[in-house]
């Protein structure tokens, strides 16, 4: 590791002692040394609060209990960390309070916020747990949520990277961030463009047979090239692909993103109402993805 570590924006951890967590800590481990940047593990117990006023509260010793197995789950996860990628330089901290809000906290000084995508309290048949939505649609910094299809749970390591473009400002930042993704693994980039945003199948029937819909994917194609060629005149070392198709975001970003290790899109498109923490599309990956998702806010 070189001498100049970037410690004033560590990438964070939410570490809760579940296996999807230990996943999240081990990839964050390996992406901190990639970045050279500290890695920050966080644990957060949160004691219900108590509301009805017969209610008798529990006793410090509750409390007590609840952090003292915090602090055992961040002496494990802080030993996978280094486990995972030894020349890591990890701190890790206890604290309680409510989770979301304790990482949407800590994401305000953070370079990356990392988390996994269903904690020990989330039901097993919820494909993603709400720490992770609520992380993702409100985080200052840009959000991985730890998915993956695999039997065992353990999210892909090889594989390209799919970045999810339609022009906005956020898909932008999307791309810068799937290219220094890409340029730090040294594989090949996916710049997937759709501009079919309605249920196919639905509606053919109903569209005019006058539309020439090759000459429209043929428009779409060639402005995708010239703004992906913006992109690869920044990062020269990445082989970035463009990928023009007709199609509904979502849909298309999980088919082509079969074999990634890392799909990246914006929080949300342009279609997306601005006062909304997250778009359908960025929802729908985190619902049904199998590789990690990287939300950039």
């Amino acid at each position: 590791m070189t001498n100049n570590l970037d410690d004033s924006h560590p990438i964070v951890v939410g570490v809760d002692g579940s296996e999807s967590s230990a996943h999240a800590v081990r990839w964050a481990a390996r992406e901190a040394v990639r970045r050279n940047t500290p890695l920050r593990l966080v644990h957060v117990c949160y004691l219900a609060p108590v509301r009805h006023p017969k209610q008798v509260p529990p006793p410090p010793e509750y409390l007590a209990a609840l952090l003292e197995q915090g602090r055992h789950w961040i002496t494990e996860a802080t030993e996978a960390a280094r486990r995972a990628a030894p020349d890591a330089v990890v701190t890790a901290d206890v604290h309680d309070g409510e989770t979301s809000h304790v990482l949407v906290s800590e994401s305000k000084t953070a370079q990356l916020l990392v988390v996994g995508s269903r904690g020990l309290g989330g039901f097993r048949s919820l494909l993603v747990g709400s720490v992770a939505v609520a992380v993702a649609a409100h985080a200052r910094c840009p959000v991985v949520v730890m998915r993956s299809g695999a039997e065992d749970g353990v999210p892909p390591e090889d594989g390209h990277v799919v970045v999810g473009l339609d022009g906005s400002e956020l898909s932008d930042a999307a791309m810068t961030f799937g290219c220094e993704a890409a340029a730090a693994r040294g594989v090949p980039l996916v710049a997937l463009h759709t501009w079919f945003d309605v249920d196919v199948s639905a509606t053919w029937a109903r569209l005019p047979s006058t539309i020439d819909w090759d000459y429209l994917q043929s428009e779409e194609e060639r402005d995708l090239t010239v703004r992906v060629g913006a992109w690869q005149a920044k990062f020269p070392g990445v082989e970035i692909r463009p990928l023009v198709v007709r199609d509904r975001p979502g849909r298309a970003l999980l088919k082509h993103a079969q074999d990634a290790q890392l799909i990246v899109v914006g929080s949300r498109g342009r279609g997306a109402l601005a006062g909304l923490g997250l778009g359908s599309v960025s929802q729908t990956l985190l619902h049904h993805a199998e590789c990690p998702v990287a939300v950039v806010r």
